[in-house]
């Protein structure tokens, strides 16, 4: 029998490390506003069910790694308080996972988001309203984040 007091309670304690994850962790944060810029441009671009599922796919796949990646760091910080070789090459391991998972996605988020804006820039029936919203709904918040 499923005790779901129990099925509850493991998903209070999921939820909480997911809020502590995007509260505490610099990186994570990062990754929120890639993923919102994300979804407006892919919005803007109309993208179909099975491009959303690939990119919705790959926010899961970053911010999994790095919540694995921030509890590994978390319990070698735990274990060996001090710097130690092995624990800085565990460390180093973990957030080169994260680096390679990111990469992956950035590239898979460029073939999709880059092949609807070359069809966007080839298509004069595409409206100058999309392409302005798209412009703007991509380029804009860049501009901000990165002069402040």
């Amino acid at each position: 029998m499923i005790d779901f007091r129990k099925v509850i309670r493991s998903f209070r304690f999921a939820g909480q490390g997911i809020m502590d994850l995007f509260r505490f962790e610099n990186n994570a944060k990062v990754h929120l506003l890639i993923a919102i810029l994300v979804v407006l441009a892919g919005f803007a671009l109309q993208l179909s069910r099975i491009e959303w599922a690939i990119i919705l796919t790959q926010f899961g796949l970053v911010w999994a790694a790095e919540a694995f990646n921030t509890a590994i760091e978390k319990l070698c910080d735990f274990v060996s308080p001090d710097i130690h070789p092995q624990i800085k090459a565990v460390k180093d391991l973990s957030s080169g996972a994260v680096l390679l998972v990111a990469i992956a996605a950035a590239i898979v988020g460029l073939i999709i988001l880059g092949g609807r804006l070359l069809d966007v820039a080839g298509n004069p029936f595409y409206s100058h309203a999309q392409i302005t919203v798209t412009n703007s709904v991509i380029q804009h918040p860049l501009q901000h984040f990165f002069t402040h």
